[in-house]
């Protein structure tokens, strides 16, 4: 699988799990650590919990190796670093408070409709 078809398993993973506000920000060239960032949030530790074994999952059916997943002690922000996608999966409140959209406000952000229809 490559990166683009993984982003895309992951939007739609996400969207099934009723995350909200899916962004995914192009930050190749403009980041060392990946290419892709994967931005979402749920509206209780629940919900946050659920996107984020649901994304672990995916990874694991299509033998991606998980370099990092943290956070799901408190479901507050979870980190699933895939490698060159990392996805942030956050509690509403944590989302606005972090707002990693404006300190990446330099990367293209991707249309994700394309991808959910």
């Amino acid at each position: 699988m490559n990166t683009t078809e993984l982003v895309e398993q992951s939007v739609k993973a996400m969207d099934d799990k009723r995350a909200e506000n899916i962004a995914v920000l192009d930050v190749r060239g403009i980041s060392l650590i990946a290419d892709y960032f994967l931005i979402c949030h749920g509206n209780s530790e629940k919900q946050v919990e659920a996107i984020a074994r649901t994304l672990k999952d995916v990874a694991l059916e299509q033998n991606i190796s998980i370099k990092r997943l943290e956070g799901l002690d408190h479901s507050r922000w979870v980190l699933v670093d895939l490698g060159d996608v990392i996805i942030h999966v956050f509690h509403k409140d944590e989302r606005s408070y972090y707002n990693l959209e404006k300190l990446w406000g330099d990367a293209p952000n991707i249309d994700v409709t394309k991808m959910l229809s």
